[in-house]
């Protein structure tokens, strides 16, 4: 394995010429305005390069020893001194053309940071409303799951009911040990490999409510942990309140009282939990 061993050309099934040995991938920040509206990074391509003169992302080769996450960051790096650290990994959307794919990272960004060029594969970085981006030449490729990607773009959060969810899972002897079986939950929600209806991997933001004998559960990596200081139910529906109008929300328990206190929210069952686990 070598630094750059991605760079040159390859065939993809379906007979088309792509750059990236090992495949490639592009880093798609997004920020989202006070009303909700997304804008995203685009990259003006140099005139020389593949393409040159369409937008599309920052992005580039694949090498053999890296992920799409890591390659994405990198490009950007290279192309427009771009600093992983302020961006959340929300997700990564899999174009595959038959042994050759194209990875596009998306990340949230909590500004609109500022972003120029920083090689000469490219003459302007500029973030781009929707509506903007409809009105440019894009890279065919960026153009064909444009239309796809776009649907995930919102950044996403899971709400977990603990306590509902650690009954319905009934381990042995869970109610002499609350805590215990709170804690056993969150270790195992925090190596999951969240599945998506779009994206081929996916990092939601996971908040998960504690209560009664439950509280001071340690956190775990990836899962924000909220201890209700009197009812869960009361807990839940604050931290579902306090949502961003533009993020969407999955709230998961099977409390019907506490789905009712939550209209026009996404609800799923412990079930639809426990069998990612």
């Amino acid at each position: 394995m070598a630094a750059r061993d991605g760079d040159g050309w390859a065939q993809c099934a379906q007979g088309h010429r792509h750059w990236g040995v090992y495949g490639a991938s592009g880093l798609l920040a997004v920020h989202h305005g006070a009303g909700g509206e997304p804008y995203v990074l685009m990259q003006e391509r140099a005139a020389w390069s593949h393409h040159g003169g369409t937008w599309g992302l920052p992005g580039g080769a694949r090498d053999s020893h890296e992920d799409s996450i890591e390659s994405a960051l990198r490009e950007a790096r290279e192309e427009a001194a771009l600093d992983g650290a302020a961006l959340r990994i929300e997700g990564v959307y899999l174009d595959d053309h038959g042994g050759w794919s194209f990875d596009t990272v998306i990340a949230e960004a909590e500004e609109l940071f500022e972003a120029r060029p920083a090689n000469a594969e490219s003459t302007a970085l500029t973030w781009l409303s929707l509506s903007e981006i409809a009105g440019k030449e894009l890279h065919p490729g960026f153009a064909a799951s444009w239309a796809t990607v776009q649907q995930a773009l919102a950044p996403e959060t899971l709400v977990l009911d603990v306590a509902n969810i650690v009954g319905a899972r009934a381990e042995h002897g869970w109610w002499r040990d609350r805590r215990g079986a709170a804690e056993r939950l969150l270790n195992d929600v925090k190596d999951v490999r969240w599945r998506h209806p779009i994206l081929a991997q996916w990092f939601p933001k996971v908040v998960a409510v504690v209560e009664g004998a439950a509280r001071g559960v340690p956190s775990v990596p990836g899962v924000e942990v909220v201890e209700a200081p009197g009812s869960g139910d009361d807990t839940l529906v604050e931290v579902v309140r306090q949502a961003r109008p533009y993020e969407r929300v999955t709230l998961v328990t099977a409390d019907r009282g506490l789905r009712e206190r939550v209209p026009g929210t996404r609800t799923e069952g412990p079930k639809w939990l426990l069998n990612q686990l």
